[in-house]
């Protein structure tokens, strides 16, 4: 039944203001008191900081001042050096001779000097009021004014100041209460003779001072040379604000004067100081410019300030909101109360109200919760006695004198005991052996030992028996029951004679491998040999290593490849006396590889019989074939040996008749001799086609094959009235083949081909061989006969052992041409013409990169 909620008191003032109104008087207040604080404190603490950083730039920006005074002096010490060994003023010394003791005075020229290079010297400076020309005793000969501002009479005799070792030297010094800056360079004529010195005479003034700080903003601050001994400034770069001679302290009025100490001028005695000035005004401006960025900085802060705590209050009112709305509908779900009226005001006192009577509501629904509980207890009780009577496994429930206290229906037909009969019986007693009763005991004292700490469960594999005395093995689990003021034992007992069964098959399924003949090895991606069984040490002493050892570098780096790739690999290792196919299968799940090894010594050897028995049949079918053209061959021989003796008669008759023809004489023995080569060369090749020898493969042109062939059946054709067309390819077709074989299975094919043209009419036979290049690039002949063709029933056997048509024939030449051809990794093929007779196709791989 839903529950009443009570209506709040009267609000007072707090909590009639709503929050987000409230948020926004203290953030005011407290932004106002911020305000104030910082008022106090910030304005002398940013003029302090103020102060100290505007001194810091000050002084850093007079040492960037002087640091360009300084350059722009060096340009002028450079610009010296260059005119001092400038060719002109070389060239222009060269007649001039100075003597010591002359008292000439110095010459005077009002222009400037005829040697000077060129007016681009002086484009980024300021140009010297005068140039001098000293001798070695620094006794000035002649004087060059570049202005109208006349040379200080300090000038005009020797110069003191100048009689230093040094070659270059630069000299800040007053003559007549101005500054100066002299600067000499040593001046040598065309042959290298040193006459003296050049000299450059700069006045100091409000020009010079001006283009030392070229390209630099000025915003009114100045630059000038101090007198620091009397105080005063000799010359600045703004004439009109601070003229000459002005004292330090009428200066300080108007400017904030910084000096910096000249670095060390050669033979400069003076106390001179580079000072920048800025107007007090600018350094007011910037200030107040300053402490307004501040004040816009600290009302930015204030305002922020205010902003984010209202906004805050404001989010924290609607969390607060959402979160009584929330309370509301849970007691009304949860609860069964009403939903409560969210007066306005201030959310927080709200909350304050309604979690006041919501805790009134949870103690009353408390005790209804009790109850539920206990109802909810009790179908617990009968959900787990359910579980019990349908559980698979045999439970049975003891104290902990080992007194069976339950007993469920799995148990009863597991042992054959009923339940009643298992009641108050001693549990290790009715249900196991005798071997595993002590083990039961000795488990259930340490559970009892361990006092409170029970452990979660104990597991034990043991022997029961049944009623009937047939003993099983059992898993059992022991899961203590602590009751309040007993304890008690759960035992779970799993029949596990079916897993018994499967782990011994398991078990003989793992020997497997160890009992096997073949080797068999597991590698992990490491490279390391996990296992190997006792067949393998013949592959683990090739391999130089043991169980549990890393293989070698090559083999580690395939079982990577393998494993990343994921196909098997297929190879083959010789040790000293065996040979080994393995088979690597990578098993990419877990990471290793298998190695199955199998010894295949004697089918390499056997084999290899083999391949000597082939050589020897394909020798005898060779031997078969030049004995059916013994009568050709004879023929052969006959015609060259008939010329010889023909020629050689003739020659002995002519010798005898007249000693004068002589030139016929020559002609026949010539032609004695050729047909004694003809004959050589037809025994030579019957030698070396029957002749017994190892294969032996080179790269030959299938057209030079083919031309060898035809002569050597050229007899038998023209006896069988045919004559043998060659369509042979314009180019080369090379191939890699042992010739002989090659040659064995064209002789064959031609020779089956004039064999059943004889069956045809003499002017319906016709034998062409052709020869080129197949659309896939490899070697390809053909040999096309005009004969009766293939029987549609023997195309199937044509290359089948002892398959012949012939009366005569044994049946092996076509096998043996194939056996030739495939080892040759060719292949050779049969098919009936349209146009009739039979046309035999011979495929050869292509060599022609090795032509090439």
């Amino acid at each position: 039944m839903p529950l009443p909620l009570k209506r709040p008191h009267k609000l007072s003032l707090p909590r009639r203001i709503p929050m987000p109104l409230m948020s926004v008087i203290i953030g005011l207040f407290c932004g106002l008191v911020v305000w104030a604080m910082l008022d106090q404190v910030q304005p002398q603490a940013l003029r302090s900081i103020f102060l100290e950083e505007l001194k810091s730039r000050l002084n850093q920006q007079a040492r960037e001042t002087l640091i360009r005074f300084d350059n722009y002096v060096l340009a002028h010490t450079s610009t010296a050096r260059l005119l001092a060994n400038h060719r002109q003023l070389a060239n222009y010394l060269e007649p001039i001779y100075w003597y010591k003791g002359d008292a000439d005075p110095a010459k005077y020229y009002r222009s400037t000097p005829p040697w000077l290079p060129s007016s681009t010297l002086w484009q980024s400076l300021v140009r010297p009021s005068h140039i001098l020309l000293l001798d070695s005793d620094q006794r000035t000969r002649e004087i060059y004014q570049l202005g109208d501002r006349n040379l200080p009479v300090e000038l005009t005799g020797t110069n003191e100041l100048l009689l230093s070792e040094r070659r270059v030297q630069a000299s800040l010094t007053t003559l007549g209460d101005r500054p100066y800056l002299l600067i000499s360079e040593t001046a040598e004529d065309a042959t290298g003779t040193v006459m003296g010195s050049l000299m450059l005479v700069a006045p100091i003034d409000e020009q010079f001072l001006a283009a030392s700080q070229q390209g630099v903003s000025s915003n009114g601050v100045m630059v000038g040379i101090l007198d620091a001994d009397e105080q005063r400034f000799l010359a600045s770069s703004d004439q009109k604000r601070l003229g000459p001679q002005s004292p330090l302290e009428k200066v300080e009025t108007n400017f904030l004067v910084t000096a910096q100490s000249f670095s060390e001028y050669d033979g400069s005695t003076l106390n001179l100081q580079f000072a920048t000035l800025v107007p007090h005004s600018v350094v007011e401006a910037m200030r107040e410019r300053v402490a307004g960025l501040e004040r816009r900085q600290r009302l930015v802060a204030a305002f922020t300030f205010v902003s984010v705590f209202t906004l805050v209050f404001f989010l924290l009112s609607e969390r607060l909101n959402r979160i009584l709305q929330r309370i509301s509908r849970f007691s009304q779900r949860a609860l069964g109360s009403k939903q409560p009226i969210i007066e306005r005001g201030n959310q927080l006192f709200v909350l304050e109200d309604w979690i006041r009577q919501f805790i009134q509501l949870v103690r009353d629904t408390r005790e209804e919760m009790r109850q539920q509980h206990e109802t909810e207890m009790h179908e617990s009780e009968m959900l787990k006695q359910a579980i019990m009577e349908t559980a698979l496994d045999s439970i049975v429930t003891i104290d902990r004198h080992g007194l069976i206290i339950e007993f469920n229906p799995t148990a009863e037909q597991t042992f054959g005991h009923s339940r009643s009969q298992a009641l108050g019986q001693v549990f290790a007693k009715l249900i196991f052996n005798s071997e595993s009763q002590p083990q039961f005991l000795r488990l259930l004292d340490d559970v009892l030992s361990s006092r409170d700490q029970y452990p979660d469960e104990v597991r034990h594999e043991m022997t029961a028996l049944n009623r009937d005395g047939a003993s099983f093995p059992v898993e059992l689990a022991i899961k203590p029951i602590r009751l309040k003021n007993r304890l008690a034992f759960t035992i779970y007992m799993h029949d596990i004679s079916s897993r018994r069964r499967i782990e011994l098959e398991i078990r003989s399924l793992a020997k497997f491998a160890s009992e096997s003949p073949s080797p068999i090895l597991r590698v992990n991606r490491r490279g390391v040999i996990i296992y190997a069984n006792s067949a393998s040490e013949l592959l683990l002493s090739y391999w130089g290593c043991e169980r549990a050892q890393t293989m070698p570098l090559y083999w580690r780096n395939r079982v990577s490849d393998i494993l990343r790739s994921g196909r098997d690999w297929q190879t083959q290792v010789t040790s000293s006396t065996q040979v080994y196919s393995l088979l690597l299968t990578p098993v990419v799940d877990l990471g290793y590889v298998n190695i199955y090894g199998r010894d295949i010594t004697g089918e390499l050897e056997a084999e290899r019989q083999a391949r000597e028995h082939q050589q020897e049949l394909i020798h005898v079918s060779r031997l078969s074939t030049m004995g059916e053209m013994a009568t050709g061959l004879a023929h052969e021989l006959n015609q060259p040996l008939s010329a010889i003796a023909n020629y050689a008669n003739g020659s002995v008759r002519r010798l005898q008749a007249s000693g004068r023809e002589s030139e016929d004489i020559l002609f026949a023995l010539g032609q004695i001799s050729a047909q004694a080569d003809r004959a050589g060369e037809i025994i030579k090749r019957l030698r070396a086609l029957v002749g017994k020898q190892a294969p032996v493969r080179r790269v030959a042109d299938i057209n030079d094959v083919v031309r060898e062939v035809c002569s050597f059946v050229e007899f038998e054709a023209r006896k069988s009235g045919v004559e043998i067309e060659q369509q042979l390819s314009l180019n080369a077709l090379p191939t890699k083949i042992d010739v002989i074989q090659i040659e064995q299975v064209l002789l064959n094919l031609i020779k089956n081909a004039l064999d059943a043209l004889l069956e045809m009419p003499e002017d319906e036979r016709s034998l062409v061989i052709q020869t080129r290049c197949s659309d896939g690039g490899e070697v390809l002949v053909q040999v096309l006969d005009s004969g009766s063709g293939i029987k549609e029933k023997d195309r199937g056997r044509l290359f089948e052992p002892f398959f012949t048509t012939k009366e005569s024939g044994m049946g092996m030449g076509l096998v043996i041409s194939r056996t030739i051809i495939e080892d040759h990794n060719g292949t050779i093929s049969a098919h009936r013409r349209d146009e009739g007779g039979t046309c035999f196709t011979v495929v050869l791989p292509s060599d022609r990169k090795n032509d090439e």
